[in-house]
C-alpha cells in the first residue's frame, strides 16, 4: 500500500498543472458554497435577532387623524382610546394579553442634572411584552399599581448622565415638579440619550390623564399561524373599530395597525426563499466542481491509457490499475476538498470577529448581518459529495481503460 501511495504521489507530481487544476475545481466549489450560505445565514440571523427583542406575536393599534370625510365627524378629528376599546378587544377570540400605554415627553431632573425623556405609562407585563433587560433593581410591579406610587425605572444611558457615578436606587428625580423615586434601571437599546422612564401606568394616568383617554394598544395575539390570517385579523380590528369610532374602515390615518407577527412571518418567508437560492446558487457551483473534476479525470484517464497498457503487460491486473486511479482521485479530492472547506469557513468565521469588534464600538443593537458562518456537518457532507464524485469521475472512465487489450491500449492515441 505504501508503494502504490508512492507511486501516487510521483504521478501528481510529475502533472503538477493538472493535480492543480483538478484540486482547484474541487476547493473553489466548496469554498464558494461557504460564502454563499454564510452570508444567507448571516442576513437571516441578523434579522431574526432585530425580532429578539420584542415579542413576535405583538400588533400595536395607535390612534391617529380622520382624513376622510365620513357623516358627523369633521376631517381631522382626533380618534382617541378608552376602556370600552379594551373590552371590545378582549372580545377578539385570536387577542391575549392586552397593553394600554400613555406617555407624556419632558425633562427630567436630578439636582442640578436633566435629560429630556418620555415618561411611558406601562404595566409590569409590559417587561416581557419588549423584553426589557433589567441592569439593577426592578421593574414596575403589582403593588405599585395598586398603590399608584410614583416610582420610575430609568435607562442605563440617561443614569450616566444624571446621577454620574452615584448608585441611582432610591434616588429622587424631578419631573415638572413631581418627585419618582428609582426603584430599577434597565439596558437602553440603540444610540439615542433620550429613553423611556417607565412608571407605574395607574400613577400618570391619574396625574396627567385624569379623563382616561388613550392614543395606544399593545396586545398579543395567538392563532394566527399564516400571513393570510393576520391580514384578515388586521382587517375585521378595523372595521370594528371603525363602526365604534365613526370613521370610514378605508381611512389609513384614522388607525394605524403595526403587526409584528404579520410583519415576522414576511419576513422569514423571505429569508427561507433567499436560503433556497443561495442553496441553488451554491450546488450549481458544487455541480460545476464537479464537472470540473470529471472532466479532467476523464483526460487523466485518456492520458494514461499507454501506461496502463505497460502495466498490464508486466502482469498488473486489472483491479490494482484501478484501485490506483480510484485512490488517486481520492487523494485529490480529499486534500483540495478540505483546503476549500477550510478556507470557507475560516472566512466566515473571520467575517464573523470582525463584526463582533465592529458592533462592540457601536452604541446600537439593531443588527443587519450577524454570524455569518455555516454548520461544520454541512461543510463536511459537500465536501463528502465533492469527494465521491471526484472518485466517480475517476472510476468509470478507468474502469473502461483497463478493459482494453494490452497491445490496444499500447497503440491508443
Amino acid at each position: 500500500m505504501l508503494e502504490l501511495f508512492r507511486e501516487i504521489g510521483t504521478t501528481l507530481r510529475r502533472n503538477k498543472l493538472r493535480t492543480f487544476l483538478t484540486g482547484f475545481s474541487i476547493s473553489w466549489g466548496i469554498f464558494m458554497l461557504m460564502i454563499l450560505l454564510g452570508a444567507g445565514n448571516g442576513l437571516k440571523n441578523g434579522v431574526t435577532e432585530n425580532f429578539k427583542s420584542q415579542s413576535t406575536n405583538k400588533i400595536t393599534m395607535q390612534a391617529g387623524y380622520i382624513s376622510k370625510p365620513v357623516a358627523g365627524k369633521q376631517m381631522w378629528q382626533r380618534i382617541l382610546f378608552d376602556a370600552t376599546d379594551s373590552l371590545l378587544l378582549n372580545s377578539l377570540t385570536e387577542v391575549e394579553d392586552i397593553m394600554p400605554s400613555y406617555n407624556v415627553w419632558g425633562k427630567v431632573s436630578f439636582k442640578k442634572r436633566n435629560v429630556e425623556a418620555s415618561l411611558k405609562a406601562v404595566m409590569p407585563q409590559y417587561k416581557d411584552f419588549e423584553y426589557i433587560e433589567m441592569t439593577s433593581g426592578r421593574f414596575i410591579n403589582e403593588i405599585d399599581m395598586k398603590e399608584q406610587r410614583k416610582v420610575a425605572v430609568v435607562a442605563d444611558k440617561d443614569v450616566l448622565v444624571l446621577f454620574d457615578g452615584e448608585d441611582p436606587l432610591e434616588k429622587q428625580i424631578i419631573y415638572n415638579g413631581i418627585a419618582f423615586i428609582v426603584v430599577g434601571t434597565y439596558k437602553a437599546r440603540g444610540a439615542n440619550w433620550a429613553n423611556s422612564l417607565y412608571v407605574p401606568f395607574s400613577t400618570l394616568n391619574a396625574i396627567f390623564n385624569p379623563s382616561g383617554k388613550l392614543s395606544r394598544f399593545t396586545f398579543t395575539v395567538n392563532n394566527l399561524e399564516t400571513i393570510e390570517a393576520n391580514h384578515a385579523f388586521d382587517e375585521n380590528l378595523r372595521q370594528r373599530m371603525s363602526r365604534k369610532h365613526g370613521f370610514d374602515p378605508e381611512d389609513d390615518g384614522a388607525i394605524y395597525i403595526w403587526n409584528t407577527l404579520r410583519d415576522y412571518m414576511q419576513t422569514m418567508q423571505i429569508f427561507n426563499a433567499i436560503t433556497i437560492f443561495v442553496w441553488i446558487i451554491g450546488i450549481g457551483t458544487l455541480i460545476a466542481g464537479i464537472v470540473g473534476v470529471g472532466n479532467i479525470m476523464l483526460i487523466t484517464v485518456r492520458e494514461r491509457t499507454k501506461e496502463f497498457g505497460i502495466q498490464k503487460a508486466l502482469g498488473a491486473k486489472p483491479n490494482v490499475i484501478l484501485r490506483q486511479i480510484v485512490l488517486e482521485a481520492l487523494c485529490i479530492t480529499g486534500l483540495f476538498g478540505y483546503i476549500g472547506m477550510v478556507a470557507g469557513i475560516g472566512i466566515t468565521e473571520l467575517i464573523n470577529y470582525v463584526m463582533v469588534k465592529v458592533a462592540m464600538g457601536k452604541d446600537t443593537d439593531f443588527q443587519v448581518f450577524t454570524n455569518p458562518t455555516v454548520s461544520l456537518g454541512i461543510a463536511i457532507a459537500a465536501t463528502m459529495v465533492l469527494m465521491i464524485a471526484g472518485v466517480l469521475a475517476g472510476y468509470f472512465p478507468a474502469r473502461k481503460a483497463v478493459k482494453i487489450k494490452p497491445i490496444e491500449a499500447l497503440r491508443y492515441e
